[in-house]
C-alpha cells in the first residue's frame, strides 16, 4: 500500500491485517473517500448501486477474500449467479455467506486439481469435465436453488459440444471425466455422464435422454437451437398480426408468364446474375442460353421454368418430408447446369455471407424439419410465405441458389391461395437484405415483415397481358435502378375488374 491516491484509483478495496493498510483504510473511511459495502470490502465508487459493484468485481472479491476456493458445480459452467442469486463454490467447509445481491454457497469438497484453472487471484474454476461430474451429484434442491443444472440443460451442453466441435471432442471430454472421477471418487457421477454421452452418440439407448435437442441428436436429426428460437419469434409475430389479402391479378396464362419473366429476372439479378432486360427476354423467348454466359443463362431459364408453371407453383408441403423433397426437386431444376453446386442435394460444407454463418451442414435436415411445425400452424398465405422464405434463407441448405429457392417457396404459398406473388426489384435490394440481417442478428421481425408487405404492395400492381405495359410500370417505380441512388415508388394502378 503506497499512498492514498493509489487507493482512490481502485473501485474495490479490502481490509487487511497489515496495520499500515488498516490505518489507511480508516483514514479514507473517515474522510468519506470510501464506503463499506460488505464485511472486509470497501469501494471508492459512490455512484453505482452496491449490488452492481459486487457483481462487477465478484471474481476479484472471491479470489482475494476466499483464496483457494473453487468455482464449482453449475457456477463453473454458467460463470454467473443463478436467477435466484446463488453462486456455488467448493472449499474445505460448508457455509452460506450473504453479499449484497448474491448468496455464496460454500460446499465441502475436493480442492483444485491439475486441469482446474485459476480465474482471478487465488480463485479457481472447475475444468469442464469436473464441472459436468459435479452437476450430476445428488442435490436436495431444485431449479435455481440447486447446485446442479437440470438434466435437460446438461444434455444440451453435451449436444452443443458435438454440434460445434464434433464427436471426437465429446469422447475426449469423456476420457478426461473418467480419469477425474477416479481421482475424486466420483465414479457414480461418471456412470451417469457416460450413459448420457453414449445415448447422444447413439451407442446406447436414447430413452434416458430428456432434452428435445439431445433426443433429436440421438435419433439422427440434430438441429440448430438458436435458429429454432429465431423461427419461433417470427412465428409469434406473424401469428398475432393481421395482414391484408392481395388477390392475384395475373389470372390469364399470358399475364402469369409475363409476371414470371420479371420474377425470374429480378430474383437472379439480386444474386448477382446480371443481364440487360433485352438479353433476358431473348434467353426466355428462344429457350437458349447466351453462349458466352451459359451457366448464368441456365440460372435464368431454370428459375423461369419453375415460376412460370402454375401447376408447379401451386405445390406446397403438407409434411416435413414433402418440404425437404420439394425444395430439393426445385433446386435440382434451378441449378441443373451447375453440377459443381450439387443441384438437388443439401450442402456438404458450411457457407457464409460476409460475417454471417448459416446453419451448420450437419444440422440442415433437422433444423428444416423442426421449423415445419411453426409453418404448419400458420394460416394466412402471407404469413406462411414470409415464414418459409426466411427459414430457407436462414438455414441456407444448399451450396448455391438459396435466395432464389427461398423466394420461389415464398411465392408458391401465395399462388396456392390466389394471392399476389412478391418480386424484390433491384432498387429494393438493400431494404430486403438489410431486413433479413436485422432479423438474423437482432431478432427484429417487424422490420422484415414490413419490408415484405411493401414488396407485395408493389408487386400487386404488376399485372397485364402486355409485357411492355408491365415493364413501363416497373420503370415508373424505379424498379431497375441502383438502390443506392433511388427509392422504390408504388404508383397506384387501377385493378382489373
Amino acid at each position: 500500500m503506497e499512498n492514498i491516491s493509489r487507493f482512490q484509483l481502485q473501485e474495490v478495496l479490502f481490509s487487511s491485517q497489515d496495520p499500515k493498510v488498516s490505518n489507511q483504510l480508516k483514514r479514507l473511511l473517515s474522510k468519506g473517500k470510501i464506503r463499506k459495502i460488505a464485511p472486509r470490502i470497501f469501494t471508492s465508487n459512490f455512484d453505482d448501486p452496491i449490488e452492481t459493484i459486487i457483481r462487477r468485481n465478484l471474481f476479484h472479491i472471491l479470489g482475494t477474500i476466499y483464496p483457494g476456493t473453487l468455482l464449482s458445480h453449475r457456477s463453473a459452467l454458467e460463470f454467473k449467479p443463478s436467477l435466484t442469486g446463488q453462486l456455488f463454490l467448493s472449499t474445505t467447509y460448508t457455509k452460506k455467506v450473504k453479499l449484497p445481491g448474491i448468496s455464496l454457497q460454500f460446499l465441502e469438497g475436493p480442492k483444485p486439481i491439475e486441469g482446474d484453472t485459476k480465474l482471478s487471484g487465488e480463485l479457481f474454476v472447475s475444468q469442464k469435465a469436473r464441472a459436468l461430474l459435479e452437476n450430476l451429484q445428488v442435490s436436495r434442491k431444485t431449479g435455481d436453488e440447486s447446485k446442479c443444472l437440470s438434466i435437460n440443460e446438461l444434455e444440451e451442453k453435451l449436444e452443443q459440444i458435438i454440434r460445434i466441435n464434433g464427436e471426437l471432442e465429446l469422447n475426449k471430454l469423456r476420457d478426461q471425466a473418467r480419469s477425474i472421477a477416479q481421482q475424486l471418487n466420483m465414479t457414480k457421477e461418471f456412470e451417469k455422464l457416460n450413459r448420457l454421452i453414449s445415448a447422444l452418440l447413439t451407442t446406447k439407448t436414447s430413452k434416458i435422454l430428456s432434452s428435445p435437442i439431445a433426443k433429436a441428436r440421438a435419433f439422427g436429426l440434430p438441429y440448430d437451437p438458436h435458429r429454432l428460437t429465431l423461427f419461433e419469434d417470427l412465428f409469434r409475430q406473424l401469428k398475432s398480426t393481421e395482414f391484408p389479402l392481395r388477390i392475384e391479378q395475373n389470372t390469364t396464362p399470358t399475364a402469369f408468364r409475363n409476371f414470371a419473366f420479371f420474377e425470374s429476372y429480378f430474383s437472379n439479378y439480386i444474386e448477382g446474375t446480371v443481364f440487360e432486360i433485352e438479353e433476358a427476354k431473348k434467353i426466355i423467348q428462344t429457350n437458349k442460353p447466351i453462349l458466352s454466359r451459359n451457366d448464368d443463362s441456365h440460372d435464368v431459364l431454370g428459375t423461369y421454368e419453375l415460376v412460370s408453371s402454375l401447376k408447379e407453383m401451386q405445390i406446397t408441403p403438407t409434411t416435413p418430408d414433402e418440404f425437404l423433397t420439394i425444395i430439393c426437386d426445385r433446386h435440382s431444376i434451378l441449378l441443373r447446369a451447375r453440377p459443381a453446386k450439387k443441384p438437388g442435394l443439401f450442402k456438404d460444407k458450411n457457407n457464409f455471407a460476409g460475417s454471417t454463418s448459416f446453419v451448420d451442414f450437419n444440422l440442415v435436415r433437422g433444423t428444416l424439419i423442426k421449423s415445419f411445425d411453426y409453418y404448419n400452424a400458420l394460416n394466412h398465405p402471407f404469413s406462411k410465405a414470409a415464414f418459409i422464405m426466411f427459414v430457407i434463407s436462414e438455414v441456407h441448405p444448399f451450396l448455391d441458389g438459396n435466395g432464389r429457392i427461398a423466394r420461389i417457396m415464398m411465392n408458391a404459398e401465395l399462388v396456392k391461395m390466389g394471392q399476389s406473388k412478391i418480386i424484390i426489384p433491384t432498387v429494393f435490394r438493400e431494404d430486403y437484405i438489410g431486413a433479413l440481417k436485422k432479423l438474423t442478428k437482432k431478432g427484429k421481425a417487424d422490420t422484415y415483415i414490413k419490408m415484405l408487405q411493401r414488396a407485395q404492395e408493389f408487386s400487386a400492381n404488376i399485372f397485364g397481358d402486355e409485357m411492355d405495359e408491365m415493364e413501363d410500370y416497373l420503370i415508373s417505380c424505379n424498379a431497375f435502378k441502383d438502390d443506392s441512388e433511388f427509392i422504390l415508388k408504388i404508383p397506384t394502378r387501377k385493378k382489373k375488374s
